[in-house]
Protein backbone atom coordinates (compact mmCIF):
# COMPACT_ATOMS: atom_id res chain seq x y z
CA UNK A 1 0.00 0.00 0.00
CA UNK A 2 1.13 3.55 -0.68
CA UNK A 3 1.64 5.86 2.28
CA UNK A 4 -1.47 7.83 1.33
CA UNK A 5 -3.49 4.60 1.22
CA UNK A 6 -2.17 3.54 4.62
CA UNK A 7 -3.11 6.86 6.16
CA UNK A 8 -6.60 6.71 4.69
CA UNK A 9 -7.11 3.09 5.73
CA UNK A 10 -5.96 3.89 9.26
CA UNK A 11 -8.40 6.80 9.37
CA UNK A 12 -11.27 4.53 8.33
CA UNK A 13 -10.57 1.36 10.27
CA UNK A 14 -7.94 1.41 13.03
CA UNK A 15 -9.06 2.52 16.48
CA UNK A 16 -6.13 4.11 18.30
CA UNK A 17 -5.65 3.98 22.09
CA UNK A 18 -5.96 7.14 24.17
CA UNK A 19 -6.93 9.48 21.33
CA UNK A 20 -9.71 11.85 20.40
CA UNK A 21 -11.15 9.93 17.48
CA UNK A 22 -12.27 12.99 15.50
CA UNK A 23 -8.95 14.74 16.04
CA UNK A 24 -7.09 11.65 14.87
CA UNK A 25 -9.27 11.36 11.78
CA UNK A 26 -8.45 14.97 10.96
CA UNK A 27 -4.73 14.72 11.67
CA UNK A 28 -3.98 11.30 10.23
CA UNK A 29 -1.50 8.72 11.43
CA UNK A 30 2.29 8.99 11.51
CA UNK A 31 3.41 5.65 10.11
CA UNK A 32 6.54 4.35 11.82
CA UNK A 33 8.64 2.13 9.59
CA UNK A 34 11.76 0.97 11.45
CA UNK A 35 13.98 1.63 14.44
CA UNK A 36 17.58 1.25 15.53
CA UNK A 37 18.95 1.98 18.98
CA UNK A 38 17.39 5.20 20.26
CA UNK A 39 16.10 6.20 16.81
CA UNK A 40 12.84 5.73 14.92
CA UNK A 41 12.24 6.30 11.23
CA UNK A 42 8.83 7.14 9.81
CA UNK A 43 7.48 6.34 6.38
CA UNK A 44 8.35 9.82 5.13
CA UNK A 45 12.03 9.28 5.91
CA UNK A 46 12.19 11.37 9.08
CA UNK A 47 14.78 10.32 11.67
CA UNK A 48 13.25 10.77 15.13
CA UNK A 49 15.05 10.63 18.47
CA UNK A 50 12.81 8.54 20.72
CA UNK A 51 13.01 10.03 24.21
CA UNK A 52 10.10 7.97 25.50
CA UNK A 53 11.17 4.38 24.71
CA UNK A 54 8.04 3.76 22.67
CA UNK A 55 5.58 3.91 25.55
CA UNK A 56 7.98 3.64 28.51
CA UNK A 57 8.83 0.14 27.30
CA UNK A 58 11.62 -0.22 24.70
CA UNK A 59 14.25 -0.07 27.43
CA UNK A 60 16.82 -1.91 25.32
CA UNK A 61 16.38 0.33 22.29
CA UNK A 62 15.28 -0.88 18.86
CA UNK A 63 16.80 -3.43 16.51
CA UNK A 64 18.61 -5.86 18.81
CA UNK A 65 19.43 -8.79 16.54
CA UNK A 66 19.82 -11.19 19.46
CA UNK A 67 16.21 -10.61 20.52
CA UNK A 68 14.97 -11.17 16.97
CA UNK A 69 17.07 -14.35 16.78
CA UNK A 70 15.68 -15.96 19.94
CA UNK A 71 12.13 -15.02 18.92
CA UNK A 72 12.56 -16.61 15.49
CA UNK A 73 14.13 -19.73 16.97
CA UNK A 74 11.34 -20.15 19.48
CA UNK A 75 8.65 -19.55 16.84
CA UNK A 76 10.20 -22.25 14.65
CA UNK A 77 10.50 -24.68 17.55
CA UNK A 78 7.29 -24.08 19.51
CA UNK A 79 5.27 -20.97 18.60
CA UNK A 80 2.60 -21.55 21.24
CA UNK A 81 2.10 -23.60 24.37
CA UNK A 82 -0.92 -23.36 26.60
CA UNK A 83 -0.48 -23.14 30.33
CA UNK A 84 -3.82 -24.88 30.86
CA UNK A 85 -4.19 -28.61 31.61
CA UNK A 86 -0.81 -28.68 33.40
CA UNK A 87 1.15 -27.88 30.21
CA UNK A 88 4.05 -25.46 30.06
CA UNK A 89 7.15 -24.51 28.09
CA UNK A 90 10.82 -24.23 28.93
CA UNK A 91 11.16 -20.47 28.25
CA UNK A 92 8.24 -19.59 30.52
CA UNK A 93 9.47 -21.81 33.35
CA UNK A 94 12.99 -20.39 33.08
CA UNK A 95 11.73 -16.80 32.92
CA UNK A 96 9.61 -17.29 36.05
CA UNK A 97 12.62 -18.69 37.89
CA UNK A 98 14.82 -15.84 36.69
CA UNK A 99 12.31 -13.21 37.82
CA UNK A 100 12.13 -14.78 41.27
CA UNK A 101 15.94 -14.73 41.47
CA UNK A 102 16.22 -11.00 40.74
CA UNK A 103 13.07 -9.60 42.40
CA UNK A 104 12.52 -8.77 46.10
CA UNK A 105 13.17 -11.88 48.15
CA UNK A 106 9.63 -12.52 49.37
CA UNK A 107 8.20 -12.71 45.83
CA UNK A 108 8.34 -16.40 44.99
CA UNK A 109 5.58 -17.01 42.45
CA UNK A 110 4.89 -15.61 38.97
CA UNK A 111 1.71 -15.40 36.91
CA UNK A 112 2.24 -14.21 33.33
CA UNK A 113 -0.20 -11.85 31.67
CA UNK A 114 -0.26 -10.09 28.30
CA UNK A 115 0.67 -6.63 29.58
CA UNK A 116 0.37 -4.18 32.43
CA UNK A 117 -3.38 -3.59 32.45
CA UNK A 118 -4.27 -7.26 32.76
CA UNK A 119 -1.45 -7.77 35.26
CA UNK A 120 -3.23 -5.25 37.50
CA UNK A 121 -6.57 -6.96 36.86
CA UNK A 122 -4.99 -10.31 37.71
CA UNK A 123 -3.57 -8.87 40.92
CA UNK A 124 -7.02 -7.64 41.94
CA UNK A 125 -8.53 -11.05 41.22
CA UNK A 126 -5.81 -12.86 43.14
CA UNK A 127 -6.22 -10.53 46.13
CA UNK A 128 -9.99 -10.98 46.13
CA UNK A 129 -9.59 -14.76 45.91
CA UNK A 130 -6.96 -14.73 48.65
CA UNK A 131 -9.15 -12.97 51.21
CA UNK A 132 -12.15 -15.14 50.38
CA UNK A 133 -9.97 -18.25 50.64
CA UNK A 134 -8.58 -17.35 54.08
CA UNK A 135 -12.02 -16.53 55.48
CA UNK A 136 -11.91 -12.73 55.36
CA UNK A 137 -14.48 -12.01 52.65
CA UNK A 138 -15.29 -8.49 53.84
CA UNK A 139 -11.94 -7.15 52.58
CA UNK A 140 -13.11 -5.86 49.22
CA UNK A 141 -11.99 -2.21 49.09
CA UNK A 142 -8.88 -0.96 47.29
CA UNK A 143 -6.96 2.27 47.79
CA UNK A 144 -4.65 3.94 45.27
CA UNK A 145 -3.14 7.37 44.67
CA UNK A 146 -4.56 10.40 42.94
CA UNK A 147 -2.79 10.79 39.58
CA UNK A 148 -1.88 7.11 39.74
CA UNK A 149 -2.06 4.87 36.69
CA UNK A 150 -2.94 1.18 36.89
CA UNK A 151 -4.07 0.41 33.38
CA UNK A 152 -7.23 0.90 31.36
CA UNK A 153 -9.08 -2.37 31.93
CA UNK A 154 -12.61 -2.45 33.32
CA UNK A 155 -11.29 -2.74 36.88
CA UNK A 156 -7.82 -1.23 36.68
CA UNK A 157 -9.11 1.99 35.11
CA UNK A 158 -10.93 2.68 38.36
CA UNK A 159 -7.74 2.29 40.37
CA UNK A 160 -6.22 4.68 37.86
CA UNK A 161 -6.96 8.25 38.95
CA UNK A 162 -6.74 10.22 35.71
CA UNK A 163 -9.92 11.85 34.47
CA UNK A 164 -9.73 10.72 30.85
CA UNK A 165 -9.71 7.07 31.96
CA UNK A 166 -12.85 7.61 34.04
CA UNK A 167 -14.90 9.81 31.74
CA UNK A 168 -17.93 7.90 30.35
CA UNK A 169 -16.59 4.56 31.65
CA UNK A 170 -18.52 4.52 34.98
CA UNK A 171 -15.43 4.18 37.16
CA UNK A 172 -14.12 4.32 39.85
CA UNK A 173 -16.16 1.49 41.30
CA UNK A 174 -17.68 1.93 44.77
CA UNK A 175 -14.88 -0.23 46.20
CA UNK A 176 -12.10 1.94 44.73
CA UNK A 177 -10.71 4.92 46.62
CA UNK A 178 -7.87 7.41 46.25
CA UNK A 179 -5.65 9.42 48.55
CA UNK A 180 -3.50 12.45 47.61
CA UNK A 181 -0.36 11.91 45.60
CA UNK A 182 3.06 12.56 47.19
CA UNK A 183 3.62 15.39 44.71
CA UNK A 184 6.46 17.55 46.08
CA UNK A 185 6.17 20.39 43.54
CA UNK A 186 2.43 20.81 44.23
CA UNK A 187 2.79 20.24 47.97
CA UNK A 188 2.31 22.95 50.59
CA UNK A 189 5.77 21.91 51.85
CA UNK A 190 7.72 21.09 48.66
CA UNK A 191 11.10 21.04 50.40
CA UNK A 192 10.02 19.08 53.48
CA UNK A 193 10.31 15.42 52.56
CA UNK A 194 9.33 14.17 55.99
CA UNK A 195 6.15 16.23 55.99
CA UNK A 196 5.17 14.87 52.57
CA UNK A 197 5.79 11.30 53.76
CA UNK A 198 3.90 11.87 57.01
CA UNK A 199 0.94 13.35 55.13
CA UNK A 200 0.76 10.33 52.83
CA UNK A 201 0.90 7.87 55.72
CA UNK A 202 -1.76 9.83 57.57
CA UNK A 203 -3.99 9.95 54.49
CA UNK A 204 -3.74 6.18 54.12
CA UNK A 205 -4.45 5.63 57.81
CA UNK A 206 -7.45 7.95 57.67
CA UNK A 207 -8.88 6.27 54.58
CA UNK A 208 -8.49 2.81 56.11
CA UNK A 209 -10.13 4.03 59.33
CA UNK A 210 -12.99 5.53 57.32
CA UNK A 211 -13.59 2.25 55.47
CA UNK A 212 -12.65 -0.01 58.46
CA UNK A 213 -9.54 -2.15 58.11
CA UNK A 214 -11.69 -5.28 58.00
CA UNK A 215 -13.07 -4.02 54.69
CA UNK A 216 -9.82 -2.92 53.02
CA UNK A 217 -7.90 -5.39 50.86
CA UNK A 218 -4.89 -3.54 49.50
CA UNK A 219 -3.07 -0.35 48.64
CA UNK A 220 -1.74 0.01 45.08
CA UNK A 221 1.00 2.46 44.15
CA UNK A 222 3.70 3.14 41.58
CA UNK A 223 7.13 3.78 43.16
CA UNK A 224 7.30 6.73 40.76
CA UNK A 225 3.98 7.80 39.24
CA UNK A 226 4.22 7.62 35.46
CA UNK A 227 1.22 8.76 33.44
CA UNK A 228 0.14 11.05 36.27
CA UNK A 229 3.12 13.28 35.45
CA UNK A 230 6.28 11.41 36.48
CA UNK A 231 5.85 12.30 40.14
CA UNK A 232 8.92 11.31 42.14
CA UNK A 233 8.12 10.95 45.85
CA UNK A 234 10.72 11.78 48.51
CA UNK A 235 13.21 9.12 49.48
CA UNK A 236 11.71 7.00 52.25
CA UNK A 237 8.12 7.40 51.03
CA UNK A 238 7.82 3.91 49.54
CA UNK A 239 9.11 2.16 52.66
CA UNK A 240 6.89 4.26 54.91
CA UNK A 241 3.82 3.30 52.90
CA UNK A 242 4.80 -0.34 52.88
CA UNK A 243 5.29 -0.26 56.67
CA UNK A 244 1.93 1.48 57.10
CA UNK A 245 0.21 -1.27 55.14
CA UNK A 246 1.69 -3.87 57.47
CA UNK A 247 0.43 -1.99 60.54
CA UNK A 248 -2.98 -1.56 58.95
CA UNK A 249 -3.23 -5.24 57.95
CA UNK A 250 -3.69 -4.59 54.24
CA UNK A 251 -1.69 -5.87 51.28
CA UNK A 252 0.87 -3.62 49.61
CA UNK A 253 1.01 -3.82 45.80
CA UNK A 254 3.88 -2.19 43.92
CA UNK A 255 2.91 -1.40 40.33
CA UNK A 256 6.30 -1.51 38.60
CA UNK A 257 4.96 -1.76 35.07
CA UNK A 258 6.88 1.41 34.19
CA UNK A 259 9.55 1.59 36.89
CA UNK A 260 11.06 -1.91 36.64
CA UNK A 261 13.99 -3.14 34.56
CA UNK A 262 16.39 -0.27 35.06
CA UNK A 263 13.98 2.55 34.34
CA UNK A 264 14.67 4.25 37.69
CA UNK A 265 18.20 2.85 38.08
CA UNK A 266 18.10 -0.58 39.75
CA UNK A 267 16.38 -3.61 38.24
CA UNK A 268 13.28 -2.78 40.33
CA UNK A 269 12.46 0.56 41.92
CA UNK A 270 11.57 -1.25 45.17
CA UNK A 271 15.26 -2.09 45.58
CA UNK A 272 16.05 1.56 46.28
CA UNK A 273 14.43 1.30 49.72
CA UNK A 274 14.67 -2.49 50.22
CA UNK A 275 10.89 -2.77 50.01
CA UNK A 276 9.25 -6.18 49.71
CA UNK A 277 5.70 -5.82 48.37
CA UNK A 278 3.06 -8.51 48.79
CA UNK A 279 2.48 -8.39 45.05
CA UNK A 280 4.26 -6.65 42.19
CA UNK A 281 2.96 -6.00 38.70
CA UNK A 282 5.42 -5.73 35.81
CA UNK A 283 5.30 -5.48 32.00
CA UNK A 284 6.82 -3.02 29.47
CA UNK A 285 10.57 -3.48 30.06
CA UNK A 286 10.05 -7.20 30.71
CA UNK A 287 10.20 -7.81 26.96
CA UNK A 288 11.31 -4.26 26.07
CA UNK A 289 8.20 -3.98 23.92
CA UNK A 290 9.40 -6.62 21.45
CA UNK A 291 6.38 -8.81 22.30
CA UNK A 292 3.38 -8.48 24.64
CA UNK A 293 3.92 -9.78 28.17
CA UNK A 294 3.30 -8.78 31.76
CA UNK A 295 3.37 -10.56 35.08
CA UNK A 296 2.18 -10.61 38.66
CA UNK A 297 4.82 -11.58 41.19
CA UNK A 298 3.31 -12.69 44.48
CA UNK A 299 4.59 -13.52 47.91
CA UNK A 300 4.58 -17.07 49.15
CA UNK A 301 2.03 -16.21 51.85
CA UNK A 302 -0.48 -14.92 49.29
CA UNK A 303 0.12 -17.91 47.02
CA UNK A 304 -0.27 -20.42 49.88
CA UNK A 305 -3.44 -18.70 51.07
CA UNK A 306 -5.00 -19.10 47.64
CA UNK A 307 -3.73 -22.66 47.18
CA UNK A 308 -4.80 -23.88 50.64
CA UNK A 309 -8.21 -22.22 50.31
CA UNK A 310 -9.20 -24.35 47.34
CA UNK A 311 -10.86 -27.73 47.65
CA UNK A 312 -9.05 -30.74 46.21
CA UNK A 313 -9.47 -30.84 42.44
CA UNK A 314 -11.07 -27.37 42.32
CA UNK A 315 -9.39 -25.08 39.79
CA UNK A 316 -8.49 -21.44 40.51
CA UNK A 317 -10.63 -19.84 37.81
CA UNK A 318 -8.24 -17.30 36.39
CA UNK A 319 -6.25 -17.58 33.20
CA UNK A 320 -5.64 -16.29 29.68
CA UNK A 321 -4.97 -18.03 26.38
CA UNK A 322 -1.62 -16.33 25.94
CA UNK A 323 -0.42 -16.47 29.56
CA UNK A 324 3.24 -17.60 29.66
CA UNK A 325 3.52 -17.44 25.87
CA UNK A 326 6.75 -19.21 24.92
CA UNK A 327 7.87 -16.65 22.32
CA UNK A 328 7.34 -13.73 24.68
CA UNK A 329 9.10 -15.66 27.44
CA UNK A 330 12.09 -16.41 25.20
CA UNK A 331 12.29 -12.71 24.38
CA UNK A 332 12.03 -11.85 28.08
CA UNK A 333 14.98 -14.10 28.91
CA UNK A 334 17.14 -12.47 26.24
CA UNK A 335 16.09 -8.98 27.33
CA UNK A 336 17.07 -9.78 30.92
CA UNK A 337 20.42 -11.03 29.64
CA UNK A 338 20.95 -7.74 27.79
CA UNK A 339 20.17 -5.78 30.95
CA UNK A 340 22.77 -7.71 32.94
CA UNK A 341 25.43 -9.43 30.80
CA UNK A 342 24.83 -6.99 27.94
CA UNK A 343 25.54 -4.00 30.17
CA UNK A 344 22.34 -2.04 29.50
CA UNK A 345 21.43 -1.70 33.18
CA UNK A 346 24.90 -0.33 33.93
CA UNK A 347 24.77 2.02 30.96
CA UNK A 348 21.42 3.39 32.07
CA UNK A 349 22.83 4.04 35.53
CA UNK A 350 25.89 5.72 34.00
CA UNK A 351 23.76 8.06 31.87
CA UNK A 352 21.34 8.96 34.67
CA UNK A 353 23.42 11.85 36.13
CA UNK A 354 23.76 13.46 32.69
CA UNK A 355 20.02 12.98 32.10
CA UNK A 356 19.24 14.60 35.47
CA UNK A 357 21.60 17.50 34.83
CA UNK A 358 20.07 18.03 31.40
CA UNK A 359 16.52 18.19 32.72
CA UNK A 360 17.60 20.46 35.57
CA UNK A 361 19.23 22.82 33.06
CA UNK A 362 15.78 23.40 31.55
CA UNK A 363 14.74 25.13 34.77
CA UNK A 364 16.38 28.22 33.30
CA UNK A 365 13.78 28.30 30.53
CA UNK A 366 10.92 30.82 30.97
CA UNK A 367 8.30 28.06 30.57
CA UNK A 368 9.72 25.55 33.07
CA UNK A 369 8.80 25.53 36.74
CA UNK A 370 10.01 22.10 37.88
CA UNK A 371 12.31 19.28 36.81
CA UNK A 372 12.24 15.84 38.45
CA UNK A 373 13.87 12.52 37.71
CA UNK A 374 14.79 9.05 38.93
CA UNK A 375 17.25 7.08 36.84
CA UNK A 376 16.19 7.51 33.21
CA UNK A 377 12.63 8.52 34.09
CA UNK A 378 11.92 12.22 34.31
CA UNK A 379 9.73 15.22 33.61
CA UNK A 380 9.67 18.97 33.40
CA UNK A 381 6.55 20.87 34.40
CA UNK A 382 5.57 24.04 32.57
CA UNK A 383 4.02 26.91 34.51
CA UNK A 384 2.76 30.38 33.74
CA UNK A 385 4.18 31.80 36.98
CA UNK A 386 7.29 30.29 38.56
CA UNK A 387 6.78 32.04 41.89
CA UNK A 388 3.21 30.81 42.43
CA UNK A 389 3.45 27.62 40.33
CA UNK A 390 0.29 28.72 38.50
CA UNK A 391 -0.58 26.53 35.52
CA UNK A 392 -1.22 27.77 32.00
CA UNK A 393 -4.79 28.30 30.84
CA UNK A 394 -5.94 25.03 29.19
CA UNK A 395 -7.41 27.14 26.37
CA UNK A 396 -3.85 27.65 25.10
CA UNK A 397 -3.65 23.93 24.19
CA UNK A 398 0.02 24.12 25.11
CA UNK A 399 0.55 20.34 25.13
CA UNK A 400 -0.67 20.04 21.53
CA UNK A 401 1.62 22.87 20.42
CA UNK A 402 4.59 21.28 22.17
CA UNK A 403 3.89 17.89 20.59
CA UNK A 404 3.73 19.46 17.12
CA UNK A 405 6.89 21.51 17.72
CA UNK A 406 8.67 18.39 18.98
CA UNK A 407 7.78 16.58 15.77
CA UNK A 408 9.31 19.42 13.75
CA UNK A 409 12.45 19.14 15.90
CA UNK A 410 12.59 15.38 15.31
CA UNK A 411 12.10 14.24 18.89
CA UNK A 412 9.42 12.11 20.58
CA UNK A 413 8.44 12.57 24.21
CA UNK A 414 5.19 12.69 26.21
CA UNK A 415 3.31 15.98 26.44
CA UNK A 416 0.68 15.46 29.13
CA UNK A 417 -2.52 17.48 29.10
CA UNK A 418 -1.55 19.48 32.19
CA UNK A 419 1.65 20.66 30.53
CA UNK A 420 4.05 18.16 32.04
CA UNK A 421 6.61 16.77 29.62
CA UNK A 422 7.61 13.16 30.29
CA UNK A 423 10.87 11.46 29.31
CA UNK A 424 11.95 7.83 29.40
CA UNK A 425 14.96 7.31 27.11
CA UNK A 426 16.15 3.80 26.37
CA UNK A 427 18.92 2.36 28.52
CA UNK A 428 21.12 2.23 25.42
CA UNK A 429 21.31 6.04 25.17
CA UNK A 430 24.80 7.47 24.80
CA UNK A 431 25.94 10.68 26.50
CA UNK A 432 25.74 12.42 23.13
CA UNK A 433 22.13 11.28 22.67
CA UNK A 434 21.20 12.55 26.13
CA UNK A 435 22.70 15.93 25.23
CA UNK A 436 20.89 15.91 21.89
CA UNK A 437 17.61 15.09 23.65
CA UNK A 438 17.97 18.10 25.96
CA UNK A 439 19.00 20.34 23.07
CA UNK A 440 15.96 19.36 21.00
CA UNK A 441 13.61 19.75 23.98
CA UNK A 442 15.00 23.23 24.63
CA UNK A 443 14.56 24.14 20.95
CA UNK A 444 10.97 22.86 21.12
CA UNK A 445 10.25 25.07 24.14
CA UNK A 446 11.87 28.05 22.40
CA UNK A 447 9.69 27.49 19.33
CA UNK A 448 6.52 27.41 21.43
CA UNK A 449 7.61 30.53 23.30
CA UNK A 450 7.68 32.41 20.01
CA UNK A 451 3.87 32.39 20.02
CA UNK A 452 2.67 35.77 21.22
CA UNK A 453 -0.24 34.36 23.24
CA UNK A 454 2.13 32.04 25.11
CA UNK A 455 4.47 34.91 25.96
CA UNK A 456 1.52 37.00 27.17
CA UNK A 457 0.42 34.16 29.44
CA UNK A 458 3.72 34.15 31.35
CA UNK A 459 3.51 36.08 34.61
CA UNK A 460 6.20 37.39 36.86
Amino acid sequence: MSLASLIESDRKHLVHPFANYRAHEKRGVTVLECGKGAWLYDAQGNELLDAFAGLWCVNTGYGHESIVKVAAEQMAKLPYATGYFHFGSQPAIELAERLVEISPQNLQHVYFSLGGSDAVDSAVRFITHYYNAIGRPSKKHFIALERGYHGSSSVGSGLTAIASFHRNFDVPLPTQHHIPSPYPYRSETPDDAQAIIANSVKALENKVAELDADNVAAFFCEPVQGSGGVIVPPKGWLKAMRDACRRLDILFVADEVITAFGRTGPMFACETEAVEPDLMTIAKGLTAGYAPMGAVLMSDSVYQGIADGSKAGEAIGHGQTYSAHPVSAAIGLEVLRLYTEGGLLANGQAQAPNFAQGLDSLLEHPLVGDARHAGLLGAVELVADKSTRARFDPALHLADRIFDAAARNKIIFRAFGDNILGFAPALCYTAAEVDMMVERVRKTLDDVLENADVRRAIKG
